[in-house]
């Protein structure tokens, strides 16, 4: 009978246990979890009880309150960052070790290069620890940082020193004879500063400077308004136009934005493979994961290289991969026997930059048992939609509007469109502009002003939104060009065909590409001059002088030779007939 009566208690009490466990974790209730971390410090803000704080600097705010956490012994002894390039180097630093080199960095910005709160340094450094030690030394100068792709053509460097009046270029010896072909044009660059071990004239080494300088150095106090990045974005019918971030929109957004699409933890790791040079990198390898004292880790990855990804993917133990829709896809292609590869530690994969092919997904679900979360966001907005961990995935589909973002599809008069039509995604900006926000296009209040549409921003993608929120991207509303993530404007490689002596006249538009989602195709009419017998040397002649003369990944992948280009009764070139045609609308 006392048997009997012990294992009716057991039993009791197990059931009591099982109806008492706790529901599936949100990512409120994981926050509050967490009650030692720097996120946990801004609940009272995300509630109302409290406002966004005047001044805000995330190297001082965030990134120096994790040593003191760590310091504590309070954050498990995961690095902060880790990096390494495949030959052997390896680089591990933990908050304390971040904020001792960046200190010594910043000394080096303002007492060998000079500079001073408010000016701008271009940023221009592949996947190496110097990116990240640089970005932290700025914020803690109170820099602007203008960062960029490391494809940057000499044109290209000319055209953002001059636009941006930057004081300073830190680039390595690869980009450095570019920066000097140009630099007799920019009146106002003041330093330049050259990570390499070797040395070039006129130019300061950063690594021999940095090591022999002081770490003493206090961080500069900046209103959560103050300027902090500048991207570089594509235009239509223009030069590249830079966008504006301050200190609240990309360094104080997530502490605001629950977890939402990382919900990472002090003992977790992200890999994120997008270029430097992109917002992504910016949002998900520094702001985002650092908020949660969360370790970033960074493979050089000189060029794509799907078996790289895929064998530290299950090597190196990250819990969250964010990895492009063209790395998934050349996975597949390359490596499609996946069942060699065990993710044992992979719990989470994200895919922003561009949709993602809807096989791609099934494949990898497939192989690694794990869905791919899609995410979607601009230069301008930061992550916009995401599909969130605990969310329902519908195939197509890149989720459900962000924390702090009122996303809608509108017609062109601004209107709220009913589920299921089809229209342009925007984000209200009236009578409250979010924090996620950029401040503006700089110097271009034109830009600036055609962004808004009645109480809206506008994306200038269209999409649907179904009846439980999720949104669907159709496509851009305007010419830019998305491939492999990259926003391309067809001004740029117009501007570089018409230089060649055999292009007359060019149109560039986006084309349909099963890898890539789309690539570039460039319609050219030949001068009558020019000898066009032999069409496919001309075409690679072509591709070859786009690649010299902007960055490479904006070179036509598709080249079309024609008599004449369609136009209106003005004379301007009707892009969105080519475009249709291409895509197969007409």
């Amino acid at each position: 009978y006392f048997s009997f009566f012990l294992l009716v208690w057991f039993l009791f009490n197990l059931k009591l246990l099982w109806t008492l466990k706790p529901p599936n974790r949100t990512f409120h209730g994981h926050a509050r979890l967490l009650s030692s971390d720097v996120y946990s410090q801004y609940e009272s803000i995300r509630q109302g009880k409290q406002e966004i704080p005047k001044y805000f600097n995330f190297a001082s705010d965030v990134l120096d309150k994790w040593s003191e956490i760590e310091k504590a012994g309070k954050r498990p002894s995961n690095p902060a960052f880790w990096w390494v390039n495949g030959e052997g180097e390896e680089v591990k630093w933990s908050f304390e070790e971040l904020g001792f080199l960046s200190r010594k960095v910043a000394n080096v910005l303002t007492k060998e290069c000079g500079l001073q709160k408010g000016d701008r340094l271009i940023l221009i450094l592949p996947r190496i620890p110097e990116w990240w030690l640089v970005k932290v030394a700025c914020m803690r100068a109170g820099i602007v940082i203008i960062p960029g792709t490391s494809q940057l053509s000499a044109k290209d460097i000319l055209y953002r020193l001059q636009a941006s009046k930057a004081a300073c270029i830190v680039t390595t010896d690869k980009l450095a004879p570019a920066v000097d072909s140009v630099a007799s044009q920019c009146q106002l660059l003041k330093a330049k500063l050259m990570v390499s071990k070797g040395s070039r004239e006129g130019w300061l080494n950063f690594t021999e400077l940095y090591q022999n300088q002081s770490a003493d150095h206090s961080c500069i106090k900046t209103r959560i308004q103050d300027p902090m990045m500048i991207f570089f974005t594509s235009g239509t019918t223009g030069s590249p136009k830079m966008t504006q971030h301050s200190q609240g929109s990309l360094g104080f957004r997530p502490l605001l934005s629950e977890r939402y699409w990382l919900d990472l933890t002090p003992s977790q790791m992200i890999w994120n493979t997008a270029d430097t040079g992109w917002i992504l990198t910016s949002i998900a390898s520094f702001f985002d994961p650092w908020v949660f004292g969360s370790c970033v880790f960074m493979h050089n990855l000189p060029q794509t290289d799907s078996e790289v990804i895929l064998n530290l993917s299950h090597g190196v133990h990250p819990c969250l991969l964010l990895v492009s829709p063209l790395d998934l896809s050349i996975a597949f292609l390359v490596f499609n026997s996946l069942r060699r590869y065990k993710f044992l530690s992979l719990k989470y994969c994200i895919s922003g930059g561009e949709p993602l092919n809807p096989e791609v997904m099934e494949q990898w679900k497939s192989y690694t048992g794990l869905d791919i979360h899609e995410v979607y966001g601009q230069t301008e907005m930061g992550v916009i939609c995401s599909i969130s961990k605990g969310m329902k995935i519908k195939p197509g589909s890149m989720g459900k509007a962000a924390p702090l973002y009122d996303v809608q599809i509108v017609d062109k008069n601004a209107n709220i469109l009913p589920p299921g039509q089809q229209g342009e995604i925007a984000i209200r900006s009236k009578p409250i502009r979010p924090l996620g926000f950029f401040s503006e296009y700089l110097d271009n209040p034109k830009k600036t002003a055609e962004s808004e549409r009645g109480d809206f921003y506008v994306t200038g993608d269209r999409g649907t939104m179904d009846e439980e929120g999720y949104f669907q991207f159709i496509g851009r509303d305007d010419d830019i060009i998305i491939s492999s993530g990259y926003r391309i404007g067809p001004f740029e490689v117009e501007s570089a065909l018409i230089e060649h002596p055999a292009v007359v006249e060019t149109a560039v538009v986006s084309s349909p590409d099963p890898l890539r989602g789309e690539v570039v195709k460039a319609f050219v009419v030949l001068s009558p001059t020019f000898p066009s017998t032999d069409l496919k040397s001309l075409t690679r002649d072509l591709q070859d002088h786009v690649k010299k003369t902007t960055a490479p990944y904006k070179y036509p992948r598709k080249v079309e030779f024609v008599k004449e280009l369609p136009k209106t009764v003005t004379g301007k070139i009707k892009r969105n007939e080519l475009r249709d045609k291409e895509w197969g609308r007409i």
